[in-house]
This record gives C-alpha cells, sequence and structure tokens, in this order.
C-alpha cells in the first residue's frame, strides 16, 4: 500500500503550529487514471479535505489513527529520522498518522515550552487531524520519553474521550533520587563487575576521590525521596503520570529498552512509588521489552521492531474494536 502526506497549520492559542499527515493510497483504477499521491492535496490549509479525499479512493474508510508525540527538544522529524519512518510505515498499514511541532519548536510558532506545559498543543493536534480524516472516530497517542509523560499528563487532565490507547516508549520520570538510585543500581554496580574499571584503578589512572564523592552524593540523594514523603506536596508531574496511566480506559503499550537509563529509571521509580503499584501490570497493559536497544532505538532492526511491535498491538485493538 502507498502513503500520501499533507502538509498542515493549525492554531493553538494564538500561535500556529506544522504537522505532516500520512495515510494510506492505493493507485486510482482506469477511470480515474491521471491522479497521483497528494495531487488534490491542499498545503498547509486547515480543515481541507483533500487529504481525506485522496485517501479514501478504493480503500476502507479509516477509523484509528495514529498521533505521534515528539519528545523534547525535539521536532516533528525525530532523531535518525525516526518519526517519518514510522509514520509512513503506519499509513502503510493502513493506519493514518500525524506527526505535529509543539508551540516554540521546528516551524511552529510561540514560545518553547516543557513537555508539562503542552495539553494545548495536544488538544490542537487531535482537532486538527480529524479535520484532516473526519472519518477518525479512535485516536491512538505515541509517545516516547517526556512525551510518554506528556501523553499521560494529558490523559489526566483531560480524560478525552477520543483517545483508545496509548503507545509509552520510556517513559520520562525523572527526578534527583530516582537519578540517583539508577546511578547506584545499575551504574556503580555495574562499574564495579567490570575488569577496566579495576585496570584504571590498579594503575592510578582513576581519580578515586572524585569516584567516592560522586557515589556518596548518590547515595544521599537517593534517600532524599523516603524523608520528602513525609512532607505534604503539591501533586508531582510523576503524580500526575501515574493518575493518568490508572485512570485510563483504552489499551496500553508499554516499550522499554533494555541499554537505556530513562527506562530503568522508570522501572525503578514504578517499584518503589506508592502511586505506581500495580500500573505495569494492569490487564490493559501490554509490555515488550527490547533488551539491546536504546534509547531512541537507532538503528533499523530496532526501529523495525517497535513498529512491528506497535502495529501487531494495533490489530489487536482493531480485533476488539469490531
Amino acid at each position: 500500500m502507498s502513503v500520501v502526506e499533507q502538509a498542515v497549520l493549525f492554531p493553538c492559542e494564538g500561535d500556529q503550529l506544522v504537522a505532516v499527515v500520512a495515510a494510506p493510497w492505493h493507485a486510482p483504477s482506469a477511470a480515474g487514471a491521471g491522479s497521483e499521491p497528494g495531487s488534490d492535496r491542499c498545503d498547509g490549509i486547515p480543515g481541507t479535505d483533500g487529504l481525506a479525499t485522496t485517501a479514501s479512493r478504493d480503500l476502507p474508510v479509516p477509523e484509528c489513527g495514529v498521533l505521534i508525540i515528539v519528545g523534547g527538544p525535539q521536532y516533528r522529524v525525530g532523531s535518525h529520522r525516526q518519526f517519518v519512518h514510522l509514520s509512513r510505515r503506519l499509513a502503510a498499514e493502513g493506519y493514518p498518522s500525524m506527526r505535529f511541532d509543539y508551540r516554540g519548536m521546528g516551524d511552529a510558532s510561540g514560545a518553547m515550552r516543557s513537555f508539562e506545559e503542552v495539553r494545548a498543543d495536544i488538544t490542537a493536534a487531535i482537532d486538527a487531524f480529524q479535520r484532516c480524516l473526519p472519518s477518525l472516530r479512535r485516536i491512538v497517542l505515541w509517545a516516547l520519553c517526556d512525551a510518554a509523560s506528556a501523553a499521560l499528563l494529558y490523559v489526566d487532565a483531560t480524560r478525552d474521550a477520543r483517545l483508545t490507547g496509548l503507545v509509552l516508549l520510556n517513559p520520562w520520570v525523572r527526578s534527583e533520587t530516582s537519578q540517583a538510585r539508577t546511578q547506584i543500581k545499575h551504574y556503580y554496580g555495574q562499574r564495579l563487575l567490570q575488569k577496566e574499571f579495576w585496570s584504571k584503578l590498579g594503575s592510578g589512572q582513576m581519580e578515586v576521590g572524585r569516584s567516592v564523592r560522586e557515589l556518596l552524593g548518590a547515595a544521599l540523594r537517593s534517600r532524599r525521596r523516603a524523608a520528602a514523603a513525609t512532607a505534604p506536596a503539591r501533586q508531582s508531574f510523576q503524580d500526575g503520570m501515574a493518575a493518568g496511566w490508572r485512570g485510563f480506559a483504552g489499551q496500553l503499550l508499554l516499550v522499554l529498552s533494555g541499554n537505556d537509563y530513562t527506562a530503568k529509571e522508570f522501572l525503578e521509580y514504578t517499584v518503589a512509588d506508592q502511586t505506581w503499584l500495580g500500573l505495569l501490570e494492569a490487564a490493559n497493559v501490554r509490555r515488550v521489552d527490547l533488551d539491546d536497544a536504546d534509547h531512541t532505538f537507532s538503528s533499523s532492526q530496532l526501529r523495525a521492531r517497535v513498529e512491528d511491535a506497535t502495529l501487531s498491538w494495533l490489530a489487536a485493538l482493531e480485533g476488539g474494536w469490531r
């Protein structure tokens, strides 16, 4: 199946956001010969039906679309063009997709903001996606790193009924204490088992004093969370993520990289924090662990495995919807 892409401009609280929508496309019959993919699209004009007309030719009407949320600071192409490849693969398999720039990033106007401040951007993107393809009834959010955090915060804040699925990859839960715990367990623990570490130590190449200070500092930071938990405080973004996860009525795919400290920190955090108790084991969660993957799935092989896992999960959801 071929793919047609359309550039879209859409408003968000007085600023202008930029997106690219990819949709399935079949070559027209002889009666419609002469048309080319994208020939009837209206690039950059929000609300037009050019893409819907092109995408629906000789195809089933798509009802499920995937909105790719970008982690930051990043724009709609993604690291090593990850989101371009993903969006085209999804569309080629029958799932329209949209990738977009937040305000202040890429080609969007406005001031740059953190992942905790993009609720309006996500709402505007979903609205624009449905304007481009009015047949869409179900929206899946696909998000990596702090975009996964933003997706859960969006769910917690809006309870948007249009959302029926979340694909979350290596979610970001970074705090000083969780980072320190992860460093102690995974970095310093592994270093002690490495021959290179002991060789440097024996040869005098290692600054022992600095290494000890770093380890002690990490240990002190890792103990602060327990002390801080006794004091009342406003809800953290990690608690907001947990609330979004717990309250989400749809299906959830969690993809974790084995060679990534962000993923390790996420697992450490969810085990240690009571607000996350049982969430990863919930019935609506499918978990995929890619042991040799880095944070952004930077090789073509790893990228393909993520795409395959996403499509397999989407196919299962489609079966449940029918």
